[in-house]
């Protein structure tokens, strides 16, 4: 569900990922980025196992997601795991975000796999598309 070292339950690895929605949204506001755009919102989903990932995303097209193509990488411990994005597009406002979320969550906990936040991309007249994401500082 969540990488950290210690166990968090859902509602609050949710509650979590509610605050850094909001720090990603006022970052990218306080950075000059169209406040009424529309955006690709990319949430991150990973795990060890190729079948539990396939069976996730195909949910989550079902839910209206794009899927794109999973990769496989290796962790700091040169585990391998696969990871692939669950992209829709939204405003930027919390609460559609959050929701897109915890559907998210839910469906990683269903299929045991990992949640690993979202990003973005910055939309305004001088964008160059850097990724926004979750724990990064602006």
């Amino acid at each position: 569900m969540s990488q950290e070292d210690e166990y968090l339950s859902v509602e609050q690895f949710l509650e979590l990922q509610k605050a850094e929605t909001r720090e990603i949204i006022e970052s990218l506001k306080a950075d000059g980025s169209e406040p009424d755009a529309l955006y690709a919102i990319e949430h991150h989903l990973m795990a060890e196992d190729f079948k539990a990932l396939e069976n996730a995303v195909v949910e989550a097209f079902k839910m209206g997601f794009e899927v794109l193509e999973a990769e496989e990488l290796e962790d700091e411990d040169g585990a391998k795991i696969l990871c692939c994005d669950a992209v829709m597009d939204s405003i930027l406002d919390a609460d559609v975000i959050d929701d897109q979320v915890e559907k998210l969550v839910q469906l990683a906990e269903k299929f045991d796999i990992i949640y690993d936040g979202w990003g973005t991309y910055y939309e305004g007249e001088d964008a160059e598309y850097d990724v926004i994401e979750d724990g990064d500082e602006e």
